[in-house]
């Protein structure tokens, strides 16, 4: 008797457990294949050398073939999660607030912990080594580089920042140029198309600047920061609302555990400059929220 009711019960538990796999499974009926898109901070090359390996390594994870869309700018991310075509994205914090801020369904459940310990990247202003200009205000009637309206560091932030600083850049800056990345920013600031140029800073052994000379296209010494903001929300990695709740679950693990799972793939992202990922919500992202509203309030005044 006792060995009959030890054989239900191991019975049962199989059965219980075949279930849970099954019902795990359930969301891979209707999702085939995943779609990830990112932001362009850099040329379509340089997103998919820097994604490719972590989209093979969320596609074994996960069990289903994770593609990734390179995106020709941030609008382009946005309205394609809008449209639920795409289901996981990498955000700038300003772009993420966006898509929130306009309807788009999404949950930001990521983002990075800087090498250092902290959490969150500055928007910096640029302009070239050899240039006569010490101060920001010496950039009085100049010509400065925006990387894209949905961009934090290179649109929103320096906007917002210069304001608190006095400046209204619209009135303060001659022309402004939107560049469309981040490596169009500082190859414009290069060639004098622009006097200074917005962009993202970590540290000065990361940043955007030294991604682009490792690759062989811009020299450090060229460049100096005239204007440093305050630290900004780390940029999240957001995925639809609407999935089932078991397929995030599995991408939440698959993220949190790349780091030790698939470190090649993890350092990829970012050359080796971040720690791990860490949980976030959207109340991490409330003051972006909030910032971004002032700037789009500061430009309607203006229209």
């Amino acid at each position: 008797m006792l060995n009959r009711r030890h054989f239900v019960s191991a019975g049962a538990i199989a059965l219980a457990f075949t279930t849970s796999v099954a019902h795990a499974d359930d969301w891979k009926s209707k999702y085939k294949e995943l779609t990830f898109a990112v932001i362009p901070a850099e040329n379509a090359s340089g997103v998919n050398d820097r994604y490719a390996p972590f989209m093979a390594y969320l596609s074994k994870e996960l069990g289903v073939p994770v593609k990734l869309r390179i995106a020709n700018d941030y609008a382009a991310v946005i309205e394609g999660q809008r449209a639920g075509n795409i289901q996981v994205a990498y955000y700038g914090p300003a772009s993420y607030s966006t898509a929130y801020m306009t309807g788009v369904k999404i949950e930001p459940f990521v983002t990075t912990r800087n090498n250092d310990g902290t959490v969150g990247y500055y928007s910096v202003i640029y302009v070239k080594a050899n240039s006569p200009y010490k101060d920001i205000k010496d950039l009085k009637g100049k010509t400065i580089g925006f990387v894209d309206p949905n961009s934090t560091s290179g649109y929103n932030a320096p906007r917002f920042f210069l304001h608190k600083n006095g400046i209204d850049a619209d009135a303060f800056f001659s022309k402004s140029i939107i560049t469309g990345s981040h490596e169009n920013g500082v190859i414009a600031l290069d060639k004098g198309t622009v006097d200074c140029a917005a962009d993202w800073w970590n540290s000065d052994t990361d940043s955007n600047l030294t991604r682009m000379v490792a690759k062989g296209m811009a020299k450090k010494e060229d460049f100096r920061v005239i204007f440093k903001s305050g630290l900004l929300a780390g940029s999240p990695y957001a995925y639809l609302s609407d999935l089932p709740t078991d397929l995030k679950q599995s991408i939440v693990k698959a993220f949190m555990e790349a780091p030790t799972k698939d470190k090649a793939a993890f350092d990829r992202l970012s050359d080796g400059k971040d720690k791990e990922f860490v949980p976030v919500t959207h109340k991490d992202y409330q003051d972006t929220v909030d910032m971004i509203q002032y700037v789009n309030d500061m430009r309607k005044k203006r229209s």
